[in-house]
């Protein structure tokens, strides 16, 4: 089931769930969920892998990273392959799990994201790929509204996420062994 955003707000507030939501989440959050926002965009290049034991991830070029007070624009080029990572940070319990979904805005302008769920105890900002699959240029301000998620309560208890990503790391930096 769905948490709705006055109990998320109490989660919030008490178990600092997400750490630093707009002032417009906090106050008057929209659906069923919040929006979180851009913090960071990096470009993708290189070759991956992806083993049995091994992976290795492309390189992710930071291209341009959020600062309050400072407008920062970053052009999403049609064919391209983006990392972006959120202002907002997750501290997921093992009794909730958390989906993401991208704004209105972005998939009607021909961006797609590649997300999903995020596992109980994941603790740290989300990263997530966007994809310009449109024909046009798509200029995004950091600090904007990028996704939506929504808050899941799992029936008993889910198992404490133990990968790598814990914390919020966009890339690894060479070959390595999986958990």
């Amino acid at each position: 089931m769905i948490i709705g955003p006055k109990k998320l707000l109490q989660l919030v507030k008490k178990d600092k769930l997400i750490e630093n939501l707009s002032e417009r989440e906090l106050k008057n959050p929209e659906g069923a969920g919040f929006d979180l926002r851009l913090n960071a965009v990096y470009e993708v290049s290189g070759d991956g892998f992806l083993g049995i034991e091994e992976r290795k991830t492309p390189n992710a070029n930071l291209l341009a990273k959020y600062k309050k007070g400072k407008s920062t624009r970053v052009v999403l080029k049609p064919g391209k392959h983006y990392i972006v990572s959120t202002i907002e940070k997750l501290n997921l319990p093992l009794d909730i799990t958390a989906n993401i979904w991208l704004r209105r805005t972005l998939y009607m302008a021909g961006i797609i994201l590649s997300g999903g769920n995020t596992a109980p105890g994941y603790s740290g900002v989300l990263s997530f790929s966007f994809y310009n699959f449109g024909k046009s240029k798509v200029d995004v301000e950091l600090g904007a509204r990028i996704i939506h998620i929504l808050f899941y309560r799992i029936e008993g208890v889910g198992s404490q996420y133990r990968g790598q990503w814990q914390g919020g790391r966009v890339t690894a930096t060479k070959k390595e062994k999986q958990v």
